[in-house]
């Protein structure tokens, strides 16, 4: 599955360039019977079936080490996903994320091993391999040298950098400067930087009002008072 999402693009790029470093860990390989099973029944019965904590302790302790690594589980259950935890999770030195299946894992897991439990949204996937690409994605493009221009990581809706913290991003034309009719806006072809500037700033601040007014109260919560 996760093949195809990494031999492309930024993280391809990434990778080739010694950024970051992908390691698939597959879970039956860290299981001892001949069936290399790593679900069993939930004790206390019910429907489904529950990842075995032997096999998730021995890879999750393997691939940790002794280093600093985070371990994160990504469940329904955990703390929803967000550019400010990517921004988070970009500066840690390593992270060991945990693709759950089934009616999920063995809470001892969870309890001994994992550091943080992280969802995606309000809503349940089949196991946690999609949400493992959406959060490797997200982080990836905020290492350094990762897309070779740091200030489209400024800018971008959510960011926390740049003056923009708590906007959506702002419109983006590229040419022709008239297409059936439809015009790019005077001032971005004007050449005049501080005017250009402005009007970025004035149209992310207009589309963060409109859709997402939620955000702007987020960043006055979150700024400093002054006297």
């Amino acid at each position: 599955m996760f093949r195809g999402v990494f031999e492309f693009g930024i993280i391809r790029r990434a990778a080739e360039a010694a950024l970051i470093e992908i390691a698939i860990h597959d879970l039956r390989d860290f299981t001892d019977d001949r069936h290399r099973q790593v679900d069993d029944q939930p004790f206390g019965g019910g429907a489904g079936m529950v990842m075995k904590p032997e096999p998730l302790f021995k890879a999750i302790e393997s691939v940790r080490g002794a280093g600093d690594k985070t371990v994160v589980l990504l469940s329904p259950q955990g703390r929803l996903f967000s550019q400010q935890v990517a921004e988070e999770f970009s500066r840690k030195p390593g992270l060991v994320l945990v693709c759950g299946r089934y009616e999920g894992v063995d809470e001892r897991v969870v309890e001994h091993l994992v550091d943080e439990e992280i969802s995606i949204g309000d809503y349940v996937l089949t196991g946690g391999e999609l949400p493992a690409m959406v959060v490797i994605d997200a982080v990836t493009r905020l290492i350094p040298g990762a897309l070779g221009c740091e200030q489209s990581t400024e800018r971008e809706s959510f960011s926390q950098g740049g003056g923009w913290t708590g906007m959506l991003d702002h419109p983006h034309y590229t040419r022709p400067a008239d297409y059936r009719g439809f015009k790019v806006p005077e001032v971005l072809l004007s050449g005049h930087h501080e005017e250009i500037e402005r009007w970025r700033r004035g149209k992310a601040l207009e589309k963060t009002m409109q859709r997402r007014p939620d955000l702007l109260a987020d960043r006055r919560h979150s700024e400093p008072e002054t006297d």
